[in-house]
């Protein structure tokens, strides 16, 4: 017998009562060969080629889910980052860039298209600026496209000045779409130790080292990994993170299964499977909950950091033993508005943005979908961009920052983005100033870990 009848129903209970899903399947797009001097025609060729290569992703999706009965939730795309293919072409601004990806996804039915995105870890290039200041025009106009810009590195240090700047674009981008059904800045990361292959938004780019084009595939199971932890209730500590990591290799192998096939059928290579328990604001689909379940009585009490550190390094452990095409970010998401039990930790206040951060050091990327106030000046954003990418520098870990400063709102009000992005309190920031540290610029360089050739 192939599967036993106890392995059979413990599948069919994944999908139907703990909520496990692929998240998403991302087609990486290669648009180096897109480049050229004259603007209209580079977006041309980018139209061109993404509908091309991408034309049957979401049928292919859909077939896939009919076939194997797995729920795949978000079929997207990810592209070089804009300011590498733009900057041949002379253009002052690149809102049309990113009107033509947004064109794109519209078309070809996905949810999200990635890589509106700049890479400035050591420098800021003529292209790398016209991209940066084209963002809130871009993100306000637009209704798919995502965007990225990665500021540090281990190797490189951060870069302040680029620190500084995006403090004031994000200022820009919620302003600019206050009117807006989704806030621009939910569509923006700034990163450190940014991935070349991450498939989940709104961070997805495809990497300059990356094939011409290929499938990344995000897994999520926050529920059935809640449900592993209940399995385990009153057991001691390693035998939890035993029973967690086989729940990981099970979920993984699930990834790999559909990824590898998502591929065949669209005739593009295989990239990488992202285990990352990445929650929904659905009652069941948090992180915070497995968090409690493992003897919290709230997510951000003592203990949160050292549990959240355990759960992390299971998945990852997990899912190496089940594929060796584990990549991306592989961990644990903790965005406030996300996750129906982070948004409940924030009202009753068993957490803070500073514990959010302590948090950073050992999940999977960093302050993810933080309403804050909208006065709240950019200074301060870049303040706290500067302590999340020195966390990931010193670390040598993917570390980002998803703010949204909301117009008119104060600490404890409530803000709503919709769909899966849900909605959130916004939370009180520090008032004390760091502007003339920001205002400094220059760049922290790399730590001396970093020089290991």
């Amino acid at each position: 017998m192939l599967f036993t009848p106890v392995e059979i129903q413990e599948t069919v209970n994944m999908f139907l009562r703990h909520k496990l899903d692929v998240r998403c399947i991302t087609m990486g797009i290669s648009l180096l060969d897109c480049a050229d001097s004259d603007s209209k025609k580079s977006n041309q060729r980018i139209y061109d080629k993404i509908m091309k290569k991408a034309g049957n992703l979401v049928k292919v999706g859909q077939d896939i889910e009919k076939e194997l009965g797995v729920p795949i939730i978000n079929k997207r795309v990810s592209v070089t980052p804009i300011a590498l293919v733009a900057g041949a072409s002379g253009a002052k601004s690149y809102v049309e860039y990113c009107k033509t990806l947004d064109k794109c996804a519209r078309e070809l039915g996905i949810n999200f298209i990635g890589g509106f995105s700049a890479l400035v870890q050591k420098g800021i290039t003529p292209a790398d600026r016209i991209l940066i200041d084209s963002i809130p025009e871009a993100l306000a106009t637009t209704d798919f496209v995502c965007s990225s810009v990665n500021v540090g590195s281990t190797k490189s240090g951060i870069n302040m000045d680029a620190v500084k700047l995006m403090g004031e674009t994000i200022k820009k981008t919620s302003e600019a779409s206050k009117d807006c059904a989704v806030n621009g800045c939910s569509k923006l990361v700034v990163f450190c130790n940014a991935p070349e292959d991450n498939p989940f938004m709104a961070g997805a780019f495809h990497g300059p080292g990356e094939a011409d084009s290929v499938i990344n595939v995000g897994v999520s199971g926050p529920g059935v990994i809640l449900a592993a932890a209940r399995d385990y209730k009153g057991k001691p500590i390693n035998e939890l993170a035993e029973g967690i990591k086989k729940m990981a290799f099970k979920i993984t192998r699930l990834g790999q299964l559909v990824g590898a096939e998502a591929a065949a059928r669209l005739g593009v290579d295989f990239g990488i499977l992202d285990l990352s328990l990445a929650p929904t604001p659905a009652v069941g689909d948090s992180v915070a909950r497995i968090l409690e379940e493992i003897g919290l009585e709230g997510a951000g009490c003592p203990g949160t950091t050292a549990a959240l550190a355990m759960l992390t390094d299971m998945v990852k452990k997990g899912g190496v033993m089940a594929s060796t095409s584990v990549g991306g970010l592989s961990g644990a998401f903790i965005p406030v508005s996300e996750d129906e039990g982070m948004i409940n930790a924030v009202k009753q206040g068993s957490i803070c943005l500073e514990k959010l951060e302590a948090m950073t050091t050992v999940c999977s990327v960093g302050l993810d979908m933080i309403a804050i106030p909208g006065d709240t000046p950019a200074t301060t954003i870049s303040g706290i961009m500067a302590d999340e990418f020195a966390i990931g520098m010193v670390n040598n870990k993917t570390t980002a920052v998803r703010l949204i400063p909301a117009p008119g709102k104060k600490a404890g009000d409530w803000i709503e983005f919709g769909g899966l992005l849900g909605g959130c309190p916004v939370m009180p920031v520090s008032k004390f100033s760091c502007a003339d540290f920001i205002n400094r610029g220059g760049r922290i360089p790399a730590p001396i870990h970093s020089f290991r050739n």
